[in-house]
């Protein structure tokens, strides 16, 4: 089998790493692809923009590739999906409008109420008179977002009244975020402890990933903007069997149910970012409608079960009987960001000691591009180092030691990544 992965980032990389490591696949072309991804095993980058699908389409055609698997949000919402189904070809990603559960945080809690999905009571609106109005009348911490995609950083978690209606102010003006924040949605702000539950689905029966927690804030303790991602672990221990059940049964079945009754079957990876009260109760924080970045990596990273097989019996609609398998052991993974990210950054410093081959890591590469035979940094996020080890704590040191052995001008990443297992495992 040949097999497309449409991204350059480090869930990318990992898809394309985990798909090159299947007996049954003979290359992966990766669309444009990393330095990680042209350096890795059976891989091959192909310089073509995550947005040209048509230039996607002829690759297949001309490699007889059989199957596609994308991995950013923006072609979801494009329709991607159409396109390739237009040409009678596998593209493993839901459609233009199943992926508005990502694309539009407005239709996700429509979605949500209308189906009895626990979330967040809201308000969506467009007009800033409205937007205070809410603010002052709920009070703080409240919850902030931009209607649509803004790269994982539309979001404010606002301590003050005036924190949120600046935030307010700034997305409506489309001066924080464009037209992604012309509309907002002000949530509730819900007390708990986040995770990441990620599944498969052929448009009826699911099939569960590994948990895994991921860190939004750019600096320790959770402070600072909200980023992409700079860093996540599987498993979670906060998703227990009993969570885990609540999950699926409150969240997952009845979002894949509800997405097939409104005729917008969902096939493809559905991410439920949720939150989990002391008390067990699960709300749903955000839908995703592909794999989650950064973990991607360290579930991936686990992942023993053929993952090309798993797609494509999923795109012909044939996931009911199938498993998945993951190894016992605990992945961590560190993201090494450019400094100043995820706000002004610079890019096109030199990284040295990508070479390390320390045991029981997997350095990942997202903003990271090859110029005159050196990997340099070409973006915010530019390398996850994934740490694995059957005790938690020694798999959480595999990767920090991943990362130090690595350096480039201004690179930043949090010192806490785990943090709240390692609470969990001290009482």
């Amino acid at each position: 089998m040949n097999v497309l992965v449409v991204g350059s980032g480090g869930r990318e990389h990992a898809l394309a790493w985990a798909l090159a490591r299947d007996d049954v696949v003979n290359r992966v072309f990766v669309a444009p692809g990393n330095a990680g991804t042209a350096n890795e095993s059976k891989c091959t980058n192909v310089a073509i923009p995550v947005s040209d699908f048509d230039a996607q389409v002829e690759l297949c055609k001309r490699e007889r590739i059989d199957l596609t698997i994308i991995g950013p949000e923006d072609p979801l919402v494009n329709g991607i999906r159409e396109r390739f189904d237009a040409a009678g070809l596998k593209c493993f990603a839901p459609s233009r409008k199943a992926a508005q559960l990502e694309g539009s945080k407005a239709f996700a809690k429509d979605f949500m109420q209308r189906y009895g999905i626990p979330t967040a009571s809201h308000l969506t609106t467009s007009h800033l008179d409205e937007a205070v109005a809410y603010i002052e009348e709920q009070g703080s911490p409240i919850v902030v977002k931009a209607n649509g995609l803004a790269a994982g950083k539309g979001v404010v978690v606002a301590q003050t009244n005036a924190e949120a209606i600046v935030a307010a102010t700034e997305m409506l003006s489309g001066d924080r975020f464009g037209e992604a924040g012309r509309e907002i949605v002000i949530e509730e702000f819900l007390v708990g402890e986040e995770a990441s539950y990620i599944v498969m689905s052929d448009g009826e029966a699911v099939l569960p990933f590994a948990s895994s927690q991921d860190h939004k804030p750019v600096f320790d303790g959770g402070r600072g903007p909200n980023t992409g991602g700079m860093g996540a672990y599987s498993p979670a221990p906060v998703i227990d069997e009993d969570v885990e059940a609540k999950i699926l049964d409150e969240v997952i079945h009845p979002t894949i149910n509800g997405m097939s009754v409104d005729g917008t079957p969902f096939q493809g990876f559905l991410y439920a970012g949720l939150m989990i009260s002391k008390n067990k109760d699960v709300h749903v924080v955000e839908f995703n409608c592909r794999f989650g970045d950064p973990e991607a990596q360290p579930v991936l990273y686990r992942l023993r079960s053929g993952l090309s097989s798993l797609c494509f019996a999923a795109v012909n609609g044939q996931l009911r009987g199938e498993s998945i398998e993951f190894d016992e052991r605990a992945a961590v993974g560190v993201v090494v960001a450019s400094g100043g990210y995820p706000e002004q950054y610079e890019t096109g410093y030199k990284i040295s000691g990508l070479d390390h081959n320390l045991a029981g890591t997997k350095t990942f590469h997202a903003g990271t591009q090859i110029h005159d035979d050196e990997v340099h940094t070409s973006g915010g996020r530019v390398l996850c180092v994934v740490g694995s080890d059957a005790d938690f704590m020694q798999a959480r040191q595999r990767a920090y030691e991943g990362v130090e052995a690595i350096d480039f001008k201004g690179q930043h990443f949090r010192t806490d990544i785990g943090y709240r297992a390692i609470e969990r495992l001290q009482n």
